[in-house]
């Protein structure tokens, strides 16, 4: 990033806090979803866009494939499922808790384009959507 002033990196820096405040506001105090429990937490994701695709990655730790419900609601790629605890029915007791576990929401605002999907998969904890441009746009 180049900076016209000297104080733009304080500004970019401060708007990403913000940004990131605004998310785990959204995880911690998402109100519940209907017909399941709670949404407790809501996944990281990153997006890459080209001039004919638009990839986006879920971090879905320990979620099976066939755990992952994918919509779109109101232009909005929408992701939900659920991470069971591992070793729930385990006797073991607990140390440490720090993946989030329990029902999930993500809700991604998708490009003024019109998406089809190309390929979805799972592979090394990320759900992989690749959307396709439509042709003409």
């Amino acid at each position: 990033m180049t900076a016209r002033f000297p104080t733009d990196w304080m500004w970019a820096q401060a708007f990403e806090v913000l940004e990131e405040a605004e998310r785990m506001h959204r995880q911690f105090f998402r109100l519940s979803t209907p017909g399941r429990g709670p949404v407790t937490w809501e996944p990281p994701v990153d997006i890459f866009e080209d001039e004919r695709d638009v990839v986006v990655f879920v971090a879905l730790p320990g979620v099976p494939a066939q755990r992952i419900e994918v919509t779109t609601e109101s232009g909005d790629l929408v992701v939900r499922g659920e991470r069971a605890l591992p070793l729930a029915s385990s006797p073991c007791g607990l140390r440490r808790l720090e993946i989030p576990y329990g029902f999930f929401e993500r809700k991604i605002p998708l490009p003024e384009a019109r998406l089809e999907t190309a390929t979805r998969e799972v592979r090394d904890g990320c759900l992989i959507l690749r959307l396709r441009k439509a042709e003409g746009i």
